[in-house]
């Protein structure tokens, strides 16, 4: 997880998330009827659409280590 003491990019790639989030939050909000064109997602769904990207990046990060763990040339 990003802010984690083994990650170097902590605190900068979550809130780069953590912002990114909101867009996401906004986008999905509209897609599915919850907000109008133009409306924004409130607070809650900026936190949501950011735990769905943290919870997303975690999956990747360790889909990654796991693969370079098998990789031979990876050790």
């Amino acid at each position: 997880m990003p802010g984690d003491k083994t990650e170097p990019k902590g605190f900068i790639l979550t809130t780069i998330l953590g912002i990114v989030g909101a867009f996401v939050a906004t986008y999905l909000g509209q897609s599915v009827g919850w907000y109008v064109p133009g409306e924004s997602a409130g607070f809650v769904g900026a936190v949501v659409g950011a735990v769905i990207l943290l919870f997303l990046y975690g999956l990747i990060v360790v889909a990654k280590g796991e693969l370079a763990d098998r990789l031979p040339l990876s050790r």
